[in-house]
């Protein structure tokens, strides 16, 4: 018992030693639903700082986000469960994003920017970002195998959390669950 209590007093010091990884165990701790897919590491993880493009071929990096937030959701246009998850990434970025948090969202692999238009177009997303990874690069730098797959980043860069398959991200859980990771736990 002596021990466990020790252990208690360890793990609550090292978390107001470390206060971002307390907020990481604090938001893993209300996983439910979709979520509980949502892997978190037991270390952050540093992001590759590979090079990706925007809808007009701007070349971007992960790096471009640091100090914020970033929920990365690689798709595709030809993926049905990305289809499904997007419009709840768009109501997600509508309710969350700002200057902690940010939804960025990459198609990977061949989706021609005509039919990633067509794509939001048709479920009727337009506050998301067309980012493009033509040629898998990022994707390949962080070991995505199937989509849709997303990350959370840390505002130092480092993937905090990964979850493969499609999930409600406009779900209440993942919502205060985001809430509490970006520190935003009252709003």
């Amino acid at each position: 018992m002596k021990r466990f209590g020790l252990a208690l007093i360890y793990t609550a010091l090292a978390g107001l030693a470390n206060p971002g990884h307390a907020d990481v165990a604090a938001a893993a701790a209300l996983r439910d639903g979709d979520m509980k897919k949502l892997g978190f590491h037991s270390e952050a993880k540093p992001v590759a700082d590979t090079e990706f493009v925007t809808f007009d071929g701007a070349r971007l990096k992960l790096s471009d986000w640091r100090g914020k937030w970033v929920l990365v959701n690689f798709w595709a246009t030809w993926c049905a469960p990305c289809r499904k998850e997007m419009p709840m990434l768009s109501e997600l970025q509508a309710e969350l994003g700002g200057d902690d948090f940010e939804v960025v969202t990459i198609a990977t692999g061949r989706n021609p920017p005509p039919a990633m238009q067509a794509f939001f177009a048709e479920i009727g997303v337009d506050n998301l970002p067309l980012h493009r990874d033509p040629k898998q690069a990022l994707a390949r730098s962080m070991g995505i195998l199937g989509l849709p797959i997303t990350v959370i980043v840390d505002p130092d860069g480092n993937e905090v959390a990964r979850l493969t398959g499609e999930a409600d991200w406009a779900s209440d859980g993942a919502k205060a669950m985001l809430r509490v990771l970006i520190g935003r736990n009252g709003s």
